[in-house]
């Protein structure tokens, strides 16, 4: 069995984590198009890296191994055929269609000696002042050159949450909601079909499918239950093709839990409201109500049976959990005003690196103080500039291993 990727909850002690230190495509954010690259506010970049840096660091210190996205995508760039094809796809998932200007991308791309420094430009994306005569005479062309840029920067990819997740032993390549996030799966789909660590990992949900499934609304409570979140950007129909294709025999988890969130940005994805800090114990959005319809998904003799389940979350997740007494720890704590200032910049939002012992941003210091009066170590790191992405500790990380718990 291929052990690159162990993951069988979110508090096993961390031992390998896949990060992307955020780079220029963060410098090609234009207030006019942040709606089109789903940001709110454009960061300062060099502050940014040195809070992921610091980050980073932080997982070091506590004995944990960090990879680059960056560097995995270049390492499954094994010849220069995969290469070429990389190229091609990139370019066509890039909305490219014309022949001649397919040709001249193709052309600057391999005009690079350096692969980092040809992924990156993909990453960051090509402004249209950086190709001379990429334009042809013709009206489409004159038409669309208001638009800055040839192709996109990917300013989520910081977030390494979503595109895909590790499971188990294997791994989901997700389709993403947005055609702007759904590109930066095409690294994941190079990653686990040529990377020589990671290629052959079995593969539970793909970039393919018809129907969205996103990592931040993934959590592996135990080596038998997965949860996933019915949000804005995840399907209930992918929720049930991926519960099939995970629910064998040959893997552990034994039931997946879909839980229903509201459809709305302030609840975007399940980990923005919810995240597991300690066996007994999650943050939550103090506006998830209290009432709330889960739905558990089993396989029954090769046939899935899908059965409702009403109630608190507490109540639902010591019955699914089996779990004596769960204790929820409310982000903001009891002030209104104070739980929507932090959730605003994802104090529910964090990183379990082993059990009760978890990163968080320095800026929601009221719900940091309330995890530490339950007895949660808090490793506290800055974040003026990446909480501007909307996303916390536990967005911008893709846990490979964790030791089993």
């Amino acid at each position: 069995m291929n052990k690159s990727i162990n993951v069988y909850s979110e508090i096993g002690k961390l031992k390998k984590v896949l990060l992307h230190r955020p780079g220029k495509e963060l410098e090609n954010l234009m207030p006019e198009y942040l709606d089109r690259l789903l940001f709110d506010d454009i960061p300062y970049l060099k502050i940014a890296q040195q809070e992921h840096d610091a980050f980073a660091n932080i997982f070091r210190e506590n004995g944990v191994e960090v990879v680059y996205l960056e560097n995995l995508v270049v390492e499954s760039l094994i010849n220069d055929e995969v290469k070429s094809r990389f190229i091609d796809e990139y370019i066509e998932e890039a909305g490219i269609k014309e022949d001649r200007e397919t040709g001249i991308l193709k052309e600057f791309f391999l005009s690079f000696s350096d692969k980092m420094d040809m992924v990156l430009k993909m990453m960051e994306g090509i402004r249209k002042s950086e190709i001379k005569d990429y334009k042809g005479p013709g009206l489409v062309d004159l038409l669309s050159n208001q638009y800055p840029f040839i192709i996109d920067p990917m300013p989520n990819l910081y977030f390494t949450r979503d595109p895909f997740a590790a499971l188990g032993s294997g791994v989901s390549i997700h389709k993403m909601l947005t055609r702007t996030r759904n590109r930066e799966t095409l690294f994941g789909k190079y990653i686990f079909n040529y990377n020589p660590i990671y290629k052959g990992t079995q593969l539970f949900y793909d970039r393919t499918e018809d129907y969205s499934l996103e990592g931040g609304d993934i959590l592996v409570l135990n080596k038998e239950t997965i949860a996933v979140g019915i949000s804005q950007r995840t399907n209930p129909n992918a929720i049930e093709k991926f519960a099939n294709i995970i629910l064998t025999e040959e893997n552990s988890f034994k039931k997946v839990l879909a839980i229903d969130i509201p459809k709305t940005r302030a609840f975007m994805h399940l980990d923005t409201v919810f995240t597991m800090v300690d066996y007994d114990k999650f943050t939550i959005h103090p506006n998830i109500k209290s009432d709330i319809v889960v739905y558990v998904l089993k396989k029954i003799n090769g046939k899935m049976e899908i059965t409702e389940e009403r109630g608190t979350l507490e109540q639902v997740l010591e019955k699914e959990l089996n779990i004596d007494k769960i204790k929820l720890i409310k982000c903001g704590g009891d002030s209104v005003i104070d739980a929507s200032r932090e959730q605003w910049n994802d104090g529910s939002n964090t990183l379990c690196i082993s059990p009760g012992e978890v990163i968080v941003y320095s800026r929601n210091y009221v719900t940091n103080e309330m995890l530490q009066e339950e007895g949660i170590k808090v490793h506290i790191m800055p974040s003026s500039e990446l909480s501007r992405g909307r996303g916390g500790p536990r967005c911008m990380s893709m846990p490979l291993i964790r030791e089993d718990i």
